[in-house]
């Protein structure tokens, strides 16, 4: 459905409703190099040695590689995979004595060091079984603004854990970072921390349109003048009505209108997605707003005033 949906820019689905170790967190943590984890009844946690929990997770990753070899042998462009990003692992597993990883900087510092390798073999893996393809890495790390804010909570969720501070975020997420591969991180949180994710290196920024704030587009647009690419989540992620692919678009040309850059460029530095993932949604559903996204990518290619035509009203104007 993916690669029938969007033959320009596919993507390795992630299907968590499979059961333990088909979660972003179990998925991601099979790649970690000797950090074995389990399920406890409070979540993920490290443990001795590897067992079941970890082996079935690594069990659906490879059944995913082998049906992504078998469909996509002979595909030839840019190719996403996801994994959790640091920050939102050492937030959501615990160590062996039960508190967060987040509580332990050396940790956390153990933890970054030994995604990376696994990031490197996953992506290795994946151009093994795809030549053609251009690996996209996204990094999901919709934790992150809380672990900036302070706000994780303990694990006996009586407390909160001491913030991290900007440059600390930043140092172990370039340590996750490949250095030969295009990076983008996907934030689903009103609060992305856009400095940070720049500074980090990130080559593009995937977000919910829906919860930017206004007096964060200033930072989207300083961004996006350092070329930053932007994946602009424009349609729901679970079931809702379908809408005309302009209505779609529209959100998206706003903005880059308000920001005002050169309308031309649009579709070349924006990509449109679903705001946060389709694993709530019913397969009619994701493969519709699969669909909804292709079209209304079209719309952001079209010159400036068929566009506006298209949506009834006047050219933007912008001050960039």
């Amino acid at each position: 459905m993916v690669f029938g949906e969007l033959p320009d820019l596919p993507y390795l689905p992630e299907l968590p409703g499979r059961g333990v170790g088909a979660d972003m967190t179990g998925r991601t943590a099979s790649l970690l190099v000797e950090l074995p984890v389990e399920v406890q009844p409070s979540g993920w946690r490290f443990t001795d040695r590897p067992g079941r929990d970890v082996h079935r997770a690594r069990d659906h990753l490879s059944r995913d590689l082998d049906a992504l070899e078998e469909i996509a042998h002979d595909y030839e462009g840019p190719l996403k995979i996801q994994a959790c990003g640091p920050w939102t692992l050492a937030a959501t597993i615990e160590l062996r004595y039960g508190d967060k990883t987040l509580a332990d900087p050396g940790a956390v510092r153990d933890l970054a060091a030994s995604l990376a390798e696994g990031l490197a073999g996953h992506v290795a893996a994946v151009r093994a079984r795809v030549p053609g393809a251009t690996v996209l890495l996204q990094l999901d790390e919709p934790g992150l603004p809380g672990v900036l804010a302070g706000s994780v909570p303990t694990a006996s969720g009586f407390g909160r854990l001491n913030a991290v501070e900007p440059p600390v975020a930043v140092e172990r997420l370039r340590t996750v970072l490949p250095e030969d591969v295009f990076t983008l991180v996907h934030c689903c949180a009103p609060d992305v921390p856009f400095d940070v994710l720049r500074t980090a290196g990130f080559q593009g920024v995937s977000l919910d349109l829906g919860l930017l704030r206004r007096r964060d587009e200033d930072r989207v647009g300083e961004a996006i003048e350092a070329g930053t690419a932007f994946f602009l989540g424009v349609v729901p992620g679970t079931d809702a009505p379908q809408r005309d692919i302009g209505v779609v678009a529209r959100p998206a040309v706003e903005l880059w209108n308000r920001l005002g850059f050169d309308p031309a460029k649009l579709a070349g530095q924006v990509v449109l997605t679903p705001a946060c993932g389709l694993a709530g949604a019913s397969v009619p559903y994701a493969r519709a707003a699969l669909a909804r996204c292709r079209e209304a990518a079209r719309v952001l290619g079209e010159d400036p005033e068929v566009r506006d035509d298209r949506e009834g009203r006047d050219p933007g104007r912008g001050r960039r």
